[in-house]
């Protein structure tokens, strides 16, 4: 367990506290990630405003970072300690009909399809003042140290300036996204 700093969203409409949680090892298929960038998002806002209707709380939100593997669970094989990566907002397996599909993006691993409170297995790798915090999209970059899903991790080139890249897993693709493909900029 990693003790770190976190901002927690405790309940809707409630200012975001900097505590200490604690942070479990990763489980199988899982990593943990130290945090060194972050972006906020306007998600991460409707998030705190509770207009997410699957959201729960408390919550460590975030889904926008950059950071560096810090140790990995059994059967992870993608990526290993000390490399650098960008969590997903949209998970991407590799095994469903979706992901093998070159003109679809959303997983059925995706918060469109399966709530992203917890880890997969159901429980959470988040802990404060003896309570369980709840994943925000299985990110949570809100905090030093998170725990995350392989298949919503990208790892990326070393030489990645962290600050720069943080946008990449949301910010970025759905902005470009958003010009090239929908309004044909």
């Amino acid at each position: 367990v990693i003790r770190c700093r976190a901002a927690v969203a405790w309940a809707v409409g409630k200012p975001l506290s900097v505590e200490e949680v604690e942070v479990a090892a990763p489980k199988a298929g899982e990593v943990r990630v130290k945090i060194v960038a972050m972006s906020i998002c306007g998600t991460d806002e409707h998030l705190l405003k509770g207009c997410l209707p699957n959201a729960d709380f408390p919550v460590i939100p975030g889904h926008e970072g950059a950071g560096i593997v810090e140790s990995i669970g059994e059967g992870v094989t993608s990526m290993k300690p000390g490399d650098k990566v960008i969590p997903l907002c949209i998970p991407h397996c590799g095994e469903c009909t979706f992901c093998l599909n070159p003109e679809s993006n959303f997983c059925l691993k995706s918060h469109l399809y399966e709530p992203q409170n917890l880890m997969p297995d159901k429980t959470s790798r988040f802990t404060c003042k003896g309570k369980r915090i709840h994943h925000f999209l299985w990110l949570s970059t809100f905090a030093e140290y998170t725990v995350i899903p392989e298949y919503a991790l990208a790892k990326i080139d070393a030489a990645a300036p962290l600050e720069k890249v943080c946008v990449f897993g949301c910010g970025f693709p759905t902005g470009y996204g958003a010009a090239i493909n929908t309004a044909k900029v």
